[in-house]
Parts: structure tokens; C-alpha cells; sequence
């Protein structure tokens, strides 16, 4: 079993964890992608995904770039990986890859249903500023 992020989901935490510790700042797509080792043609992409969520402001001109929408302690990492990965919540089953139901959910559902809103609540309760650090 893998418990990991996809790549737009990585590149999204960085580019979130690189604009949290520039206090604020506007910074540019191709600081952006210099610093965070995110490929340049992925910035923009990314950066779209986290401005529709409103976690970051797109500035647009000769003075462009991103900048930070709330305190880091206000975002959490949930917020992140749902405004490029979409909901995080699990719709096949793990056995199957059908839907589980209710009425006919596989053996191990319950499991794994505790265990995915376990994650999911970590990361909703988990801040940027505390994953900046």
C-alpha cells in the first residue's frame, strides 16, 4: 500500500512551503520554480489550482508573481492537497475497486474507512506554519 502525494499534489505543498516562509511576498512563477525545484512548465498550472482555491493571489504585469492569501497558520495541509487532488476521500472500495455501500460494503470498508478520516483529519488539523518550520 502507498500513502503518498501525486505529483501536482508535491509540487503544490512546495510551492505552499516556499511561499509561507517569504513573509508574505509577491514571488515570481520562475522564483518559484527555481526554488523549489518545481518544473516551470508545472508553476503555472499549480499555482492556478491554489489561486481558484484562494490560497495564494495571482498578480499579474511586469511585478507579478504569487503571494501567500492567510497566515500559514490559518491554511491547512488539507486545504492544499484538496485544491490540486481534489476530495481526498476514497470512492472504491480497496478489495473491489467498485463502490462500497452501506448495505453491501466490502470486509475490510470499515478499516479502512477509519483509517482514511483518520488521515484526513491530521491533515485538516495540520497547519503550513507548522510544516514550515
Amino acid at each position: 500500500m502507498k500513502l503518498e502525494l501525486t505529483r501536482r499534489g508535491d509540487y503544490a505543498m512546495r510551492a505552499m512551503l516556499y511561499l509561507a516562509r517569504t513573509s508574505g511576498q509577491t514571488v515570481s512563477g520562475a522564483a518559484i520554480a527555481h526554488e523549489t525545484q518545481i518544473p516551470v512548465r508545472f508553476v503555472g498550472q499549480v499555482m492556478g489550482d491554489l489561486a481558484r482555491a484562494e490560497l495564494v493571489v495571482a498578480r499579474i504585469g511586469r511585478r507579478g508573481g504569487y503571494r501567500i492569501s492567510r497566515p500559514p497558520s490559518d491554511i491547512s495541509l488539507l486545504e492544499i492537497v484538496e485544491a490540486v487532488e481534489g476530495d481526498t476521500r476514497r470512492k472504491t472500495c480497496v478489495l473491489s475497486q467498485g463502490a462500497c455501500t452501506h448495505e453491501a460494503a466490502c470486509d475490510v470498508h470499515e478499516f479502512f474507512a477509519a483509517a482514511q478520516n483518520a488521515l484526513i483529519a491530521r491533515l485538516s488539523e495540520s497547519t503550513l506554519a507548522s510544516a514550515a518550520l
